[in-house]
């Protein structure tokens, strides 16, 4: 079997310095809650720790206490956003990559890839990543798609352009080597337990079921 692994998903932490998206607020934590689930990821080479949005607390909040525990993460940037009010900016990019953190897209513009015309999908997943890898000096080959929200025709996008591997937001646990890798949100309501069980803890039959059809309807629907 192989061996699984949990992705975690940040978003924002602490105060908002932008307006934010409707029900944008639910994905944002204080920063009590953030340094809460990284004590629980310390030693954990199961754990990894991902990053949407490109917001200016992951240079700002996240960065100096991920370097504190000595953990990497991944950061899936926003490429049309970079340098907006409450975003990061080129020199907070490369602020996180000289701390060995990777960065990866999140696209463009922050819009549902279900529904982008030909041109706009280009723009999404093609342009945006040129962009981050002349930024960073490297290949951007992961993505996180924006809302979790993909189909087949998505997924045929996506190999289509060369994408080594695939972020979406259906929770669980993932394979590690595999494509395409389920994760775990962090939410506004997470309690002081929530990373111990989602780290720890084995989902019941019928939710694992319930995960495994859901993506296969990701899959096949579009």
């Amino acid at each position: 079997m192989s061996q699984s692994v949990v992705n975690l998903t940040v978003h924002g932490i602490g105060p908002t310095s932008r307006p934010l998206e409707p029900d944008e607020d639910k994905t944002w934590v204080t920063v009590d809650q953030f340094e809460r689930v990284l004590d629980a990821a310390v030693g954990r080479p199961d754990v990894r720790i991902t990053f949407d949005d490109g917001n200016a607390s992951d240079v700002e909040i996240a960065l100096p206490r991920l370097v504190e525990r000595g953990l990497k993460a991944d950061f899936f940037v926003l490429a049309g956003l970079l340098g907006k009010p409450g975003r990061l900016d080129r020199s907070g990019v490369h602020e996180l990559m000289r701390a060995g953190m990777r960065i990866g897209s999140h696209g463009w513009a922050h819009r549902d890839w279900r529904r982008l015309t030909d041109e706009q999908a280009r723009e999404e997943i093609v342009h945006a990543g040129t962009v981050l890898a002349d930024l960073t000096g490297n290949p951007v080959t992961e993505v996180a798609i924006p809302f979790g929200s993909y189909d087949r025709h998505v997924l045929r996008r996506l190999r289509h352009a060369g994408v080594k591997r695939v972020y979406t937001s259906d929770g669980g646990r993932a394979a590690a080597g595999s494509w395409l890798q389920a994760r775990n949100s962090l939410h506004h309501d997470i309690g002081p337990g929530w990373a111990h069980e989602v780290l720890t803890g084995k989902p019941s039959l019928p939710l694992r079921a319930r995960r495994t059809a859901a993506r296969a309807v990701k899959r096949l629907r579009g």
